[in-house]
């Protein structure tokens, strides 16, 4: 019997460097074939587009698949097991795959999916990688939320639920065979050292810790663990298993994506793209967003400039030369938890 192709989960928040971490990985494959499935919350494919137009010699578009709207464990039977199926049979079916989870979504019921009978005997999870943005961690951005509802919830036996954003922080810690402290690049050793030690409380015996900046890791490093995580959930908690049967075909209930919305921002092309990303970072902080990221044409230069923004922090470079299609506009996805007012977003984002 063909010994089974291994997968790589890769989760972690959002904006962590999951996507800048799979265009390392892609660029420093030295021959490996691999897939990719990319899963992404709101309308616009942001990641998949970013790594389909990484420019990476043997990257193809049709390495990379995408499944859009909402997390993989919501819609298992619909589409990760045919996706899963299309890469298999394939005349030349790849070496790895790699997932990368929306920042929204659990890792657990995923990495259940792999018992699925339509592909449990043709691959296997290799391991699950959690991508953790060290600065932002260190800074507070989860810390502050859960030590407020320990605080309520010390002094009320009826809150026994902690806010959704520090669940979804705590089972991807929780699933992880690997931990990526990515940015540690805006810490110093002893920030760096102290948030390894908390992290470590929450996650299982043997989990390894590793250091990146802009997401360098050596795919020596992230492939080839051989845990066989699928068959290894009991160790891996989540807050929101509660499914007895593996294979129940109702994952709607696995976690609740009314807590968060997603909504696309179509603007003109860009003037001043230092001007624009002071705009965005403003309007992240006015309006308390998770998360900002698409594209935009900057005046009339050729190339596509790409925003990606976390918290108040902003990035933006230039990747490829625009497509036709993309010419003369700005496109914008926005996640945040639900009540974002989405007519005041878009137009502080139309200046």
């Amino acid at each position: 019997m063909a010994s089974k192709i291994p997968a790589t989960v890769i989760t972690g928040f959002l904006g962590v460097g999951k996507t800048t971490m799979i265009q390392h990985l892609l660029a420093n494959a030295n021959g490996k074939r691999l897939a990719l499935i990319i899963n992404e919350f709101g309308d616009l494919g942001v990641d998949g587009d970013i790594v389909k137009g990484c420019g990476i010699e043997g990257c193809e578009d049709d390495d990379v698949l995408e499944l859009s709207n909402g997390c993989i464990c919501c819609t298992v039977a619909e589409d990760f097991v045919p996706a899963m199926e299309k890469l298999l049979d394939r005349a030349d079916p790849p070496d790895h795959i790699v997932i990368e989870t929306s920042g929204l979504a659990l890792p657990q019921p995923l990495v259940r999916a792999f018992n699925w009978p339509e592909i449990r005997n043709r691959v296997t999870v290799d391991g699950v990688v959690t991508v953790v943005d060290s600065d932002a961690v260190q800074a507070g951005r989860f810390a502050h939320n859960e030590a407020a509802i320990d605080a309520q919830r010390a002094g009320d036996d009826m809150l026994d639920h902690e806010t959704p954003l520090s669940e979804l922080f705590e089972d991807q810690l929780a699933c992880a065979d690997m931990i990526v402290l990515n940015k540690t690049d805006l810490l110093t050793q002893e920030e760096t050292t102290a948030l390894e030690a908390r992290l470590s409380d929450g996650t299982r015996k043997g989990v390894h810790f590793v250091k990146a900046e802009m997401g360098a890791v050596s795919p020596a490093t992230l492939l080839g663990l051989g845990v066989g995580a699928e068959g290894d959930m009991a160790a891996r908690h989540a807050h929101h298993h509660h499914h007895d049967d593996d294979h129940d075909h109702d994952h709607h209930h696995d976690h609740d994506h009314d807590d968060f919305e997603s909504f696309q921002v179509t603007l003109p092309v860009v003037e001043d793209a230092e001007a624009f990303a002071g705009r965005v970072k403003q309007v992240i902080i006015n309006h308390d967003i998770l998360r900002l990221k698409g594209f935009a044409q900057v005046g009339s230069k050729p190339m596509r400039l790409v925003v990606q923004a976390v918290g108040p922090r902003v990035d933006s470079y230039f990747d490829r030369p625009l497509l036709e299609a993309e010419k003369g506009k700005t496109s914008l996805v926005v996640i945040g938890q639900a009540g974002l007012d989405q007519a005041a977003i878009e137009k502080a984002l139309a200046g």
